[in-house]
């Protein structure tokens, strides 16, 4: 089952694009959700009154599962 945003874009663009038409769009979705992303890591470092120095903490971490050989 397709998404109302599918069945949208599928209408937008029931004609043929040229291929440099279709990569600018993929980069316009891929900036689209990075700006997204962005914005909901900076909202969460500002509800945490996280900085830098949070970062440099979960730099210095290792939370990797031991494995038994």
């Amino acid at each position: 089952m397709l998404s109302n945003l599918q069945l949208e874009i599928l209408k937008t663009f029931s004609r043929p694009l040229p291929e440099s038409q279709v990569l600018e769009i993929q980069q316009l979705l891929a900036d689209y959700f990075a700006k997204k992303v962005d914005n909901q890591v900076d909202s969460l470092f500002e509800s945490n009154n996280w900085d830098s120095s949070k970062v440099d903490e979960w730099l210095g971490e290792h939370s990797r599962t031991p494995y038994v050989h």
